[in-house]
């Protein structure tokens, strides 16, 4: 029987970022921290070292465990702030992830997947259902709200799909045509995507077996 394995949470922002970036850390299992991560490292020491507290029928509660077993996802969130429902009306406790990060506001999904994974797994372990949540950069000391909506979740899905695929295959891909990505990834010099991307002989090496295997299984059937 196949296992699958479960894929951490922030792993989902390394594939959405690029996904032979995400296959060096988790299939090859290599890193390498620059100024950035390091200071990303510490800024997150900082807020999971924070204890939970209640201010004003909000409870905040940092370095929450989650899981999703339908999405195989696992993982630490840095702050859940729960507020409380209206007892009058019965209406349900609001829930609303806040991921902390080092740099500035993206046009891109990257970080937002990170956080509408985390929505994921709190409607999944809470039977609730999560519409919004946040991102807290610190470059620009302030927050940036994330919509959880049907398309963010589409995105998310699709990242989560995709990232546990490639770890099955176990294959590192080639790099991000997108080469202003390749400059503040701490992976740069063991990635070497100029060098890659100049060579073309694992594409054909590729292109071989594949032919190889083909021919292999056509004879199989004959």
């Amino acid at each position: 029987m196949q296992t699958i394995d479960f894929i951490v949470l922030s792993a989902l922002q390394h594939y959405a970022y690029c996904p032979r970036q995400f296959a060096l850390i988790h299939i090859e299992q290599v890193w390498a921290d620059n100024q950035y991560t390091a200071e990303g490292n510490l800024l997150h020491e900082r807020v999971d070292s924070g204890v939970a507290e209640q201010r004003r029928g909000t409870r905040y509660e940092r370095g929450v465990m989650l899981n999703s077993q339908r999405y195989q996802l696992t993982g630490k969130m840095d702050l859940l702030e729960i507020e409380a429902g209206d007892s009058a009306t019965n209406s349900p406790l609001h829930y609303f992830p806040v991921e902390y990060k080092r740099g500035k506001p993206k046009v891109e999904d990257w970080d937002r997947v990170q956080v509408c994974a985390q929505a994921l797994c709190i409607e999944e372990m809470r039977d609730t259902r999560v519409t919004e949540g946040a991102i807290w950069y610190w470059e620009v000391r302030r927050r940036e709200p994330v919509m959880i909506d049907d398309a963010l979740r589409a995105t998310t899905v699709a990242a989560i799909e995709g990232a546990h695929a490639l770890l099955a295959s176990g294959k590192t891909p080639p790099p991000t045509d997108e080469v202003k990505r390749c400059r503040a990834c701490s992976l740069v010099n063991l990635c070497e995507p100029e060098i890659f991307r100049r060579d073309h002989s694992g594409r054909y090496v590729e292109a071989m077996y594949a032919e190889n295997e083909g021919e292999e299984e056509r004879n199989a059937n004959e």
